[in-house]
């Protein structure tokens, strides 16, 4: 773990484990979803931090193998400090990583290339239906060929709350509509997936400024497997598999 003190690591899913390494908090402490990581994946430890959190002024998201940083690299040292979080948010109400850019496709096809349709289907439904003044914003996320993805982002307490109440709200709602208990493999990891299609339709909504950085990431990307992972879900039937690496 990071050896910057702002960097606090929570054992996600600790519900379904005996001991937390010395340092962690752990998920399932206070008002939590600890149990429904793995359909949540890194979301239980945003809804954790929601209700935990409170008294922080600024609230953000990193993952053990992707950070903010002040240029992209694999090193710790590159990963942002306090001092360039407050610098950031004294420019922006909001601290992404960068875009991520499929240009042949736009977010909606992607997602529906990788993952299952129907869950993307019930979350436009459950927008339009119960959130409709983010409809808009939601229709120009699915048509574009980027978005803010990776559920990652640091921004002021405020902010955080009516983010995560939207996003917790769509997500509860798409949760009572869809049989996600029986879905397998990375399938089952559905609001994963889902959130990351709902940053921006809020960011947008609320009409407010960000400020990118690159990611500091601790594993290296394959490439190669990306890429015929890539060409596998295009093109091949059943073949989203193998998602993200």
């Amino acid at each position: 773990m990071p050896a910057n003190p702002i960097y606090q690591p929570i054992l996600v899913g600790a519900a379904q484990h005996e001991a937390v390494p010395a340092g962690f908090f752990a998920d399932d402490q206070g008002k939590n979803i600890s149990t429904l990581n793995p359909h949540f994946n890194e979301l239980t430890a945003l809804y954790w931090a929601k209700y935990q959190l409170k008294t922080e002024d600024v609230v953000g998201l990193a993952h053990y193998r992707r950070f903010l940083g002040q240029r992209a690299s694999h090193h710790y040292q590159d990963l942002l400090t306090e001092q360039d979080i407050r610098h950031g948010l004294s420019q922006a109400d909001i601290l992404l990583p960068k875009e991520r850019h499929y240009y042949i496709e736009s977010q909606e096809s992607h997602y529906q290339n990788a993952h299952l349709k129907a869950p993307f289907m019930v979350m436009r439904e459950v927008i339009k239906t119960d959130y409709p003044e983010f409809a808009p914003s939601f229709e120009k996320m699915a048509t574009s060929s980027h978005a803010h993805l990776f559920n990652m982002s640091i921004m002021p307490q405020t902010y955080f709350q009516d983010y995560t109440d939207f996003l917790f709200g769509v997500l509860m709602g798409v949760k009572r509509q869809i049989p996600y208990e029986d879905y397998s493999g990375q399938d089952a990891r559905v609001f994963g997936f889902l959130g990351e299609r709902l940053l921006d339709p809020w960011l947008y909504t609320r009409g407010l400024s960000f400020k990118e950085y690159p990611l500091v990431t601790t594993e290296k990307t394959n490439w190669f497997k990306k890429g015929s992972a890539f060409l596998g879900r295009k093109f091949v039937k059943n073949g989203r598999q193998a998602t993200h690496f």
